[in-house]
């Protein structure tokens, strides 16, 4: 029989965050060998549970599950973030407008399918979450990276921004809070974004899972409260904040000038019929989640979070070699790596030789597409001293390791 390819639509889409040095770990556990994953963001593998209402609220309404849902969601589930949308600041948004999803990844994909012809570019950050870029490029699209920089927190440079837009640039996706880096976005910057927009008529795409995992009395602001006239997509669900990554219960909602949009939102309703609806019985659990409004006691000084980004920020500093920006959201810290002292050219090879001696399993930073061999991500779930170890394993490797 003769080889059978891949597609060649799949050339240009990586997605290292589970790609070949994952695979090497997995092959290193059938072997026996024990793997510190920080590596991808799930939480339950790190003791964190869903709230037991939330397992009360889904099999209490198991029986009800049985059928499909509208392919748009549980009406329920939609009323539910349509609130939470207003509560946002995010106006105009209805039930009509709201899509539930098998997580945001499976909507993210919607999204740049329903979009993206043929040489179509959007504006994606570097370093971004690598989903974003693997579907665009499978759209057919080209991704367009612009600098979030690490002399200004990671925050989006504006003018490398406005650089990047062209006639073919059909929007610009926001990752706020940040996945790797873990920065939060002050007003002004997401003001600045907002006026590219203005001027380009450009779509915005807020990807904003994290909004609720904010440190030190933060708050977050999201990007459609800001612009109320142009056409936003804003991204949110319940597997990071709620410790619900395996009920695939994820969200996206329209809003502003929706008039324009009519044959995208159209494209965009065919495409959620074709997969006839999103989990249901997972969809039972989002009204109950967005009622909760408590403080998350894991992001609170002494908190589990808390204390486990306190560790890293504290072993990062006491190592040589090795430096971050002290994340504000979420449970990522990007550490670079001093290229003066440990010249690397190779960061995936760095990865797969860090996991293969130390067994300590990472996401170099070509991963989330930031080009410059020197970074790493770091997933901050395991326990505190956990952490503190593995940063010490680290900065031990580096010592003798060359390229």
């Amino acid at each position: 029989m003769s080889e059978i390819l891949k597609s060649h639509k799949l050339d240009s889409v990586c997605y290292d965050v589970r790609g070949p040095v994952v695979h090497e770990a997995s092959l290193m556990e059938a072997r026996g060998e024990k793997i510190l994953k920080l590596n991808i963001g799930n939480p339950a593998a790190f003791g964190f549970k869903a709230p037991q209402y939330l397992l009360d609220e889904v099999a209490e309404n198991l029986r009800n599950a049985d059928p499909y849902s509208d392919s748009k969601g549980l009406l329920s589930a939609r009323l539910a973030i349509v609130d939470w949308s207003r509560k946002k600041g995010i106006e105009g948004v209805t039930s009509d407008d709201v899509y539930t999803g098998n997580g945001v990844s499976e909507l993210i994909v919607t999204l740049m399918q329903g979009l993206l012809d043929a040489g179509d570019e959007v504006l994606i950050p570097s370093p971004d979450y690598p989903l974003w870029t693997a579907a665009a490029t499978l759209a057919g699209g080209r991704p367009a990276h612009y600098v979030c920089d690490e002399k200004s927190n990671w925050y989006p440079d504006l003018a490398d921004m406005a650089k990047k837009i062209t006639p073919r640039t059909k929007g610009i996706v926001v990752i706020d809070p940040n996945n790797p880096t873990g920065a939060l976005y002050p007003r002004d910057i997401l003001e600045g974004i907002v006026n590219l927009a203005r001027e380009h008529s450009l779509i915005l795409f807020s990807d904003e899972i994290y909004d609720r995992l904010l440190f030190d009395g933060k708050a977050h602001t999201a990007l459609a409260a800001l612009a109320p006239d142009l056409f936003c997509v804003t991204l949110g669900g319940l597997s990071k904040s709620h410790r619900a990554a395996g009920f695939r219960a994820g969200w996206m909602c329209l809003s502003g000038d929706k008039e324009s949009a009519a044959s995208y939102i159209e494209g965009l309703n065919m495409l959620a019929s074709m997969r006839l609806c999103s989990n249901v019985p997972a969809q039972y659990a989002v009204a109950a989640a967005l009622r909760d409004g408590s403080a998350d006691p894991d992001l609170l000084p002494g908190g589990r979070f808390w204390a486990q980004r306190e560790a890293v920020m504290a072993a990062l500093n006491n190592t040589s070699g090795l430096s971050a920006v002290r994340p504000e959201a979420a449970f990522y810290i990007f550490p670079r790596i001093d290229s003066s002292l440990y010249p690397i050219e190779d960061d995936e090879r760095f990865a797969l030789d860090l996991l293969k001696e130390k067994h300590i399993l990472i996401v170099h930073g070509k991963g989330f597409n930031y080009m410059t061999p020197d970074h790493f991500r770091i997933v901050c779930l395991p326990e505190a001293a956990e952490l503190t170890r593995a940063v010490m394993e680290i900065g031990a490797f580096l010592e003798h390791y060359k390229q």
